[in-house]
């Protein structure tokens, strides 16, 4: 994974030239050079290295990793572990599940949304500002949310202030009636201002979030015009993913519009570029500066077999995923049962720069056992016995950071 340097810009960003060779081409009069052409082999191999997923994991850093990927999702659901602790061990094997909320008391990273609820570290905030208004908006109208009348927001907002950190649990306001999604009025607030970032995580216990006035957490920091957050975020996402369509380095984020995804591609003008996905059919997209460097410095991925979270962000894209490896792959929990294809909750097994396999675990706390109850290899991946003792290895590497003391497969 590539370090930042501690100097670095605000979220990553880095320098853009004036123009790239095409631009240059065109203003000269010239026909535009052909883009360059990224086969296949090479595009996971970057991709890999570009999502820390290419040397051994090592070490305990997580905050590097968190700045490194931009961001990490949060997800309550705990089959083994929960995913924002399985994709930050997966690149820190020396994680360990408490560290997340330190560094959140330390106000090293902060809580918010981009596709989903996500930690992002703190030097993102400058670049955030949009969002809380976005989501402001967004959330405000929604049927999931709604706000809560002006009299519980300020009876909210008072108790807090004075009383300092509280959780949904120190409030009482019921649902009349219970439905699906359905929130208690005191739920719906604590939601919405957190949104709009006027009250923002302070910690967490366990899944239970404790919100704080903003003001108190978020640090003073620079504003940015509109326009400059939208670059970059841009110049950000592009910056870690090292290439993408327009549409994945909106989806980055998911913090910019698509037209105003257009005009920083406008006014950055980013290196075009073609890349071949895994049938040989080829990709418009546009990639960093710096990509042949990148493509030349590039490791290839290691022989280990690593256990994947269904969250991870090197495959969240469905469509991008089968796109660069030919893995076709489906988060299933939200899938009616009787309609699920491999089952609730499935790992996908990723070696060197290949998916061979999907894997069904389930850890029991109580007992100490990490379960394997069903274990599907790739067509035309042979479970030989190296093969079988490496996925051994990382399931028994797994079982640990869920603090589990047996592996046992069915």
């Amino acid at each position: 994974m590539r370090e930042r340097a501690p100097s670095e810009p605000s979220g990553g960003a880095f320098v853009w030239p004036v123009a790239n060779s095409a631009a240059i081409g065109e203003s000269c009069g010239m026909a535009a050079p052909a883009p360059l052409r990224i086969a296949n082999v090479d595009a996971r191999r970057l991709w890999l290295a570009s999502h820390g997923l290419s040397a051994a994991p090592s070490g305990a850093d997580a905050l590097r990793v968190i700045r490194d990927l931009g961001f990490v999702q949060l997800d309550t659901i705990q089959v083994v572990s929960r995913a924002h602790h399985h994709i930050l061990w997966s690149r820190a094997q020396s994680y360990r599940e408490p560290m997340l909320d330190r560094l959140l008391r330390k106000r090293q990273v902060f809580e918010h949304f981009t596709h989903d609820a996500s930690v992002l570290p703190m030097e993102m905030l400058p670049l955030w500002r949009r969002q809380f208004d976005r989501m402001k908006q967004k959330v405000g109208g929604s049927w999931y949310v709604g706000i809560a009348s002006e009299e519980l927001t300020q009876e909210i907002l008072t108790r807090i202030r004075e009383e300092g950190p509280l959780c949904t649990r120190d409030f009482d306001t019921v649902v009349e009636k219970r439905a699906m999604w359905q929130r208690p009025p005191h739920k719906k607030a604590l939601d919405y201002l957190w949104y709009a970032g006027v009250l923002a995580t302070c910690h967490r216990e366990g899944v239970v979030k404790y919100y704080d006035l903003a003001e108190r957490i978020f640090p003073e920091v620079e504003l940015l015009s509109d326009e400059a957050q939208i670059d970059g975020l841009c110049d950000a996402a592009l910056d870690r993913l090292g290439f993408g369509t327009l549409g994945e380095l909106r989806k980055f984020w998911d913090a910019t519009e698509v037209a105003e995804v257009a005009a920083w591609s406008e006014r950055r003008q980013p290196l075009p570029v073609e890349i071949e996905g895994a049938d040989g059919r080829w990709t418009k997209a546009v990639a960093c500066p710096d990509i042949e460097e990148r493509l030349e410095a590039a490791p290839a991925p290691g022989g280990r077999l690593r256990l994947l979270n269904p969250f991870d962000p090197a495959i969240r894209d469905r469509v991008r995923l089968k796109r660069l490896f030919g893995f076709d792959y489906t988060v299933e929990m939200f899938v009616p049962e009787a309609k699920r294809q491999w089952g609730y909750y499935i790992y996908p097994l990723l070696e060197g720069d290949r998916f061979v396999g999907r894997i069904e675990a389930k850890g029991d706390r109580k007992t100490g056992l990490l379960s394997v109850t069903n274990l599907w290899w790739e067509a035309g991946v042979r479970p030989s016995k190296a093969r079988e003792a490496r996925l051994d290895a990382e399931l028994a590497r797994f079982a640990r950071l869920a603090c589990l003391a047996e592996v046992r497969r069915g």
